[in-house]
């Protein structure tokens, strides 16, 4: 116990206690606009706050068709990164604070 009170455990531990967020991935490969983000709209509606969608896509207008859903919903788009012609959006589902 430190002199104010409270116990500092070492990184590693403190690591193992926190917990990651629940990831669903939908495979969107193949499909052309908009369905990667209909799918993926309706993915995120059935999901809870704080989960993660990963999206793979192969429609180079997903970019673009993520960033604006992101801004537009607030669901924050944790990444989007192209992996050998595939593109992977990571969407985290807004937590409902009602």
């Amino acid at each position: 116990m430190s002199a104010c009170g409270y116990t500092v455990r070492p990184l590693e531990e403190r690591a193992n206690t926190m917990t990651e967020p629940t990831v669903t991935e939908l495979d969107a490969r193949g499909l052309d606009c908009p369905m990667p983000l209909l799918k993926a709209k309706r993915a995120l509606n059935a999901m809870r706050g704080g989960e993660r969608l990963k999206v793979l896509a192969t429609d180079r207008g997903s970019v673009r068709d993520f960033e604006v859903f992101s801004q537009q919903s607030g669901h924050p788009l944790v990444s989007s990164e192209e992996l050998d012609g595939v593109f992977v959006h990571v969407i985290e589902k807004l937590v409902d604070e009602g």
